[in-house]
C-alpha cells in the first residue's frame, strides 16, 4: 500500500513541480518495498 501511495505522491510532485512532495513519495515507495521484503523474509523464516 505504501508503494502505491508513494508513487502517487511522487507523480503529483513531478506534475506540480513540488520537489518536497516528489521526495516524500519516493521515500514512501521505498518504505513499502522494504516492508514487502521484510514480510517475505518472515514468511520464509516461519516455514
Amino acid at each position: 500500500m505504501h508503494q502505491v501511495k508513494g508513487t502517487v505522491k511522487e507523480v503529483a510532485g513531478i506534475i506540480a513541480g513540488n520537489s518536497d512532495l516528489e521526495t516524500e513519495g519516493k521515500e514512501e515507495n521505498m518504505e513499502g518495498k522494504i516492508q514487502e521484503k521484510v514480510g517475505q523474509v518472515k514468511k520464509v523464516m516461519d516455514q
